[in-house]
């Protein structure tokens, strides 16, 4: 069989039949490593187990993001669910190593948990409903035990445990509900408190993205043989679990530099309808509901009336109640923190303490007093803005009257000086025309006056004789003149 006695023996086929025919090919690679399952000590000291694990991990680093391997996702994940959990988280092991992303790898093992373990929470037993009798819990318990299906307890431990071990770290690997899913199946098969904390821890990170379902954890007497606690002083819900959660949840949001206040508001919600939830439980002590309640800061909610709605399901489904406990269990709420509708209903509300219906009393007047004034403000705002527009559109309107007079002034004005320029053309050409007239008649008054006095002359020289003075002569020609007028 070995190259010794002859070239090409069997080893050298058998090696080259497994390198080029069986790695190479996806389906041939998971078959070996089936069959391999019944041939564990020769397949492990032949090294075949660890080189068909290498190669899928192989093959799936490479090809997760092409286009062929996308359309064969559904493929992979169905041939890789069929493997044993010894070779499934080998195979994961490997494929963690490559570098591959947490999501895929988050998938290949969801998908293996849903195959193999989770469908243990729907047909084997578990918790359905209950009601009331006689003060004790009636519960509905489905028993469908297959052992050829499922293996023993012990199996289902080990499967458990395993693929809590593999689950990648990152957040973003499995959905909260996913790892609640395991939480359930862990409490149920007792797998070991360090895998049981350590899902706490990883839940408490990821707690805002959880419903009111998940968290719903049934509480067995027994979770080797699934008995659901049926005694008085246990509860019907593992409240302790979810308190443990809380409490990581917290320290968590401590550690960030950066806390989402919106993570601690979607936590508290969720805290207040999951009280709702178990308050209906018969066995459910005070003391249970105050601790869990009181788990969050009263700073994280800011509205106290998920949280009423709580303590009235709970006085509602513990009639017995003394009047301590009712105002002890009342002192958890906030009345200041309950809308108006919370508080028309509280006020009427017959379950509740006095002295909490006059707490909300004074928070519901406080509240319409605010509500009133609010509306009052509102009013004076619009009329005040109302106001104002008005007042800018009556000044708009001023401002453009303004420069309008303002305009037709202007044009007034450079009329009023056209026409002034014009009237002073026309006196001076008036005084020019006047001045010409005057210099004419006085130049002509000069002629006769000369004249007049070279005559007087020329008579006194020629004659000798004397005559009048001009005075008397002008006398004489004006009387004269008179007279033949």
């Amino acid at each position: 069989m070995t190259e010794q006695m002859e070239d090409g023996n069997l080893i050298s086929k058998t090696e080259a039949f497994l390198t080029f025919v069986v790695l190479s090919s996806w389906r041939d690679t998971i078959i070996v490593l089936k069959t391999c399952e019944t041939l564990a000590p020769w397949a492990e000291n032949t090294q075949i187990v660890r080189r068909c694990c290498d190669s899928i991990a192989w093959k799936v680093s490479k090809d997760c993001q092409s286009t062929e391997a996308v359309n064969e996702e559904g493929r992979w994940y169905d041939e890789l669910a069929t493997l044993c959990i010894d070779h499934f988280k080998r195979t994961m092991t490997a494929i963690k190593a490559k570098g591959t992303n947490p999501e895929t790898t988050g998938k290949f093992i969801v998908h293996y948990a849903e195959r193999h373990v989770l469908v243990m929470d729907t047909e084997s037993e578990g918790l359905r409903g209950y009601g009331y009798g006689k003060s004790e819990l009636q519960f509905s318990v489905i028993s469908r035990r297959d052992k050829g299906s499922f293996g023993n307890s012990e199996e289902r431990r080990t499967i458990i445990e395993s693929i809590i071990s593999i689950i990648p770290p990152q957040p973003e690997a499995v959905s909260c509900k996913f790892l609640l899913k395991m939480l359930k199946m862990a409490i149920l098969y007792s797998v070991s408190p360090a895998l049981v904390s350590e899902l706490e821890k990883r839940i408490g990170m990821m707690l805002q993205e959880a419903t009111v379902h998940d968290l719903l954890i049934p509480s067995y007497k027994n979770a080797d043989q699934s008995i659901p606690a049926s005694s008085l002083d246990c509860t019907m819900h593992d409240i302790d679990v979810v308190q443990r959660i809380l409490e990581y949840f917290l320290m968590h949001e401590e550690q960030q530099q950066q806390p989402h206040k919106s993570r601690k508001f979607n936590v508290s919600k969720l805290l207040d309808n999951y009280l709702a939830e178990i308050a209906r439980d018969p066995n459910l002590t005070i003391t249970k509901f105050q601790v869990l309640a009181e788990s969050l800061p009263e700073s994280t909610r800011t509205c106290d009336d998920g949280l009423y709605r709580a303590i009235d399901i709970y006085l509602k489904s513990h009639p017995s109640l003394s009047e301590y406990d009712r105002r002890r269990l009342c002192k958890i709420m906030n009345c200041a923190k309950l809308s108006l509708d919370a508080c028309n209903h509280a006020a009427q509300n017959d379950r509740l303490p006095m002295r909490t219906v006059v707490q909300v009393l004074f928070s519901e007047q406080v509240k319409m007093r605010a509500a009133m004034q609010g509306k009052e403000q509102e009013q004076e705002q619009s009329g005040n803005n109302s106001e104002k527009e008005g007042n800018q559109s009556s000044t708009e309107i001023e401002t453009k009257n303004l420069r309008a007079e303002l305009e037709n002034a202007k044009a007034k004005m450079a009329e009023l000086q056209k026409n002034y320029t014009e009237l002073q053309q026309e006196y001076e050409k008036l005084l020019n025309n006047k001045q010409r007239n005057g210099s004419t008649w006085s130049s002509g008054w000069r002629k006769i006056r000369n004249s007049f006095h070279a005559k007087q002359e020329g008579d006194e020289i020629g004659d000798g004789e004397t005559r009048p003075s001009p005075a008397r002569t002008c006398k004489a020609s004006f009387r004269r003149r008179l007279s033949m007028s």
